[in-house]
């Protein structure tokens, strides 16, 4: 049995994790749920999984959930709430899964707690890898994957040493635009970029497909999550997203872990590890799926890779400031102040106009986060 807490439950990470939950009563308690401001779903959740704890974003909402949940659950709120469930006494991991860099506060406090923690938050790794691997190992605690592609990795080394590996290839649907020509790009409009061929995701992570930036802030996750360097990592677009991601070894042996698409599988496998546990949930009928295809990302057509490879060479602030600008510039681009091709323009603008710092302390890194938001939006300003 693993005591679990998370941090997103109302989110799709969150939802598919309390389907886990109810499907393995046995092996996975909810101990801790945590929401951004989806009162109503948080205490759907709450009354079916009775967990000691929960959390809201806006403390505002405490007294409602508490009148409806009574003495039974204690509830707490904010960014204070987030690092009380991250640490509390009775769990045993920490599955993160909020958007953006609220998650990276309870991901340390979690490891510093003697907690495993389990990771949906590409920028808890993006903006702080080095600071997070670094705390995991110095407490003992395992950092594990649920991105689907992370997790094929991970599932793929089977705990061989880094130094086995050639290249770990992550696997990238390429979007909506993956034949669009390049002259087109610039009159792209949001809600073009917002009809994905394959997935139905929130806005910022359907726009970061788009434009596959979601791969290059998953190379920096990977290299950090999987003690390798940036040329260690590539990326082949597999449209049929059916290999989640391969690893190729130093003799030239290639594992791949493959499945019809489903959420719940790397996260059960995150949760359940090191076993696995019997799921009727995944059922993968090759002769179905027909042919399976690989091509090389074009760079010149998705700048967004060059970007990300440069900031996970570079290291320091700059992935930090990566991760904030394309924010900004996705924000920017459904608001109507940016165009599709203007947002790796903006990313490149402000991560050539940082100020790198090496080997940041969590401060640091923060303020190189905050410093990139403001001149991105500056940069939108002018």
């Amino acid at each position: 049995m693993k005591n679990v807490v998370l941090l997103g439950s109302t989110g799709s990470i969150g939802t598919s994790t309390l389907k886990v939950a109810g499907d393995l009563p046995d092996r996975i308690r909810l101990v801790g749920l945590a929401a951004g401001n989806n009162v109503d779903l948080l205490i759907e959740q709450a009354r079916r999984h009775e967990p000691a704890v929960v959390s809201i974003g806006d403390p505002a909402k405490c007294a409602a959930i508490s009148d409806v949940l009574g003495t039974r659950t204690r509830v707490y709120s904010g960014a204070e709430g987030l690092l009380k469930l991250a640490t509390l006494p009775e769990a045993d991991i920490v599955l993160i899964a909020i958007v953006g860099t609220a998650g990276l506060q309870p991901a340390l406090a979690a490891i510093r707690a003697g907690k495993d923690i389990a990771i949906a938050s590409k920028e808890i790794l993006v903006m702080a890898g080095e600071t997070v691997m670094s705390e995991a190992r110095k407490h003992g605690v395992r950092v594990l994957a649920v991105d689907s592609e992370h997790s094929a990795i991970f599932q793929c080394l089977d705990g061989k040493p880094s130094s086995s590996v050639r290249r770990l290839i992550l696997t990238a649907s390429g979007g909506p635009f993956r034949t669009t020509p390049k002259s087109e790009f610039g009159s792209i409009t949001v809600e073009r970029a917002l009809k994905h061929p394959s997935w139905v995701m929130g806005r910022k992570i359907t726009i970061d497909s788009a434009t596959l930036f979601n791969k290059g802030l998953e190379m920096i996750e990977a290299r950090w999550l999987f003690d390798v360097e940036m040329d260690r990592v590539a990326v082949t677009v597999h449209p049929q997203s059916v290999v989640h991601s391969m690893v190729e070894f130093v003799d030239g042996s290639m594992l791949a872990q493959m499945s019809t698409p489903d959420m719940c599988l790397p996260i059960q496998y995150a949760l359940t590890y090191p076993d696995r546990v019997s799921s009727q949930r995944v059922q993968t009928d090759l002769a179905r799926l027909g042919n399976l295809t690989f091509e090389d990302p074009d760079p010149d057509r998705f700048p967004a890779l060059t970007l990300a490879r440069r900031a996970g060479d570079v290291g320091g602030t700059l992935p930090a400031v990566l991760n904030a600008a394309n924010e900004v510039a996705v924000d920017g681009f459904i608001a109507g102040k940016v165009s599709f091709t203007g947002i790796w323009e903006l990313v490149a603008s402000v991560m050539d106009h940082h100020e790198i710092v090496q080997q940041p302390s969590l401060d640091q890194i923060l303020q190189a986060d905050a410093w990139a938001r403001a001149e991105s939006a500056r940069f939108i300003r002018e």
